[in-house]
């Protein structure tokens, strides 16, 4: 047998919480000495402590570790609780890092104000480019509702694509719309937009309204679409806009370019995009100009760390109206 001291020693514990877990009736010392008063336990007793720590750090109660350990928890079903309690934490943890991430951004915005140079703006026109995309719905237009949603399109694009034989002919390019209250799924069958019925209304392609659609593209080459069987005739089509189905599990848009673009290069992961989109908007008003829909994003890299990407912010713009009195 080992004293209390030993015991606590081998299931890294406190002598402290033994006496507590004694007095609670959770693990009673297989002998207590009636002289003495001191407490005895065997190595069988480990078994029965470790598994009262891995519930209580599971988020269990010591009431509820009781109750369950009367039922005589197996190994495979203490196992289960585990695996499912990671997740949960997982979870939490990511959510606080994007949460610490925002925060770290409105930060940035705030230290950064009105520091960019006219250097770092460029206005230009984009021209049509050819997309392969997915597209879904996010509440905002914030980085904290959009990277939910465009990361995992980007994933499901590039795995079709490669299922399709289709290979990407230059960078990624994000674009965004209003998303109308009933947005109803686009191409039926070839991915489409996912929504949520009663998405806010909004009107026309005004940022900031509600609920945008997120399409995510890769350039592509109209030739590698119709040598994997693209259903659409997209060799000489018209930019439209309008995204159509292929059959192959994702759907082809021509998207025209902007006649007028305040482009900016932002470094580092989408996560932090704001104190750069807010830099440009500040350049945006201070050089005459307004805002003329949804900015673009142009991955020109991705590597595997993010810290490494870089991303050119396209702003559609037009002249602003000289003020009345």
């Amino acid at each position: 047998m080992f004293s209390i001291g030993d015991f606590a020693q081998y299931g890294r514990v406190s002598a402290r919480m033994l006496r507590h877990y004694d007095a609670i009736g959770l693990l009673c010392p297989a002998r207590t000495d009636p002289v003495t008063g001191y407490r005895y336990y065997e190595a069988a007793q480990l078994a029965r402590l470790n598994r009262i720590i891995a519930l209580k750090d599971l988020g269990f109660s010591l009431q509820q570790v009781g109750a369950i350990l009367a039922e005589e928890v197996s190994v495979p079903e203490l196992r289960g609780m585990l695996r499912l309690r990671r997740a949960e934490l997982e979870a939490t943890l990511t959510a606080a890092g994007e949460r610490l991430a925002q925060v770290e951004a409105r930060l940035r915005s705030i230290e950064s104000e009105g520091h960019m140079s006219a250097d770092d703006v460029v206005v230009k026109p984009t021209g049509t480019v050819l997309l392969a995309e997915l597209s879904g719905i996010a509440a905002s237009y914030g980085p904290e509702d959009i990277g939910p949603v465009i990361q995992p399109l980007y994933a499901e694009l590039c795995a079709r694509l490669e299922a399709a034989g289709v290979t990407p002919a230059a960078p990624g390019l994000a674009y965004y719309e209003a998303a109308a209250g009933d947005y109803e799924a686009a191409a039926g069958d070839d991915g489409g937009v996912a929504v949520a019925a009663g998405a806010p209304a909004a009107t026309g392609n005004e940022p900031g309204a509600g609920a945008v659609v997120v399409h995510a593209g890769l350039t592509v080459s109209a030739e590698a679409l119709a040598r994997a069987g693209a259903r659409c005739g997209v060799t000489g089509a018209p930019a439209t806009g309008t995204p159509t189905a292929t059959g192959l599990g994702f759907d082809v848009v021509a998207l025209p370019g902007l006649e007028c673009a305040a482009t900016v290069v932002h470094r580092g992961p989408m996560s932090r995009i704001l104190p750069t989109a807010q830099n440009l908007a500040h350049w945006i008003d201070a050089n005459g100009y307004r805002s003329a829909g949804y900015a673009r994003e142009l991955y020109l890299e991705c590597p595997p760390d993010q810290e490494k990407w870089v991303t050119e912010i396209q702003e559609p713009v037009v002249r602003a109206a000289p003020d009345t009195p």
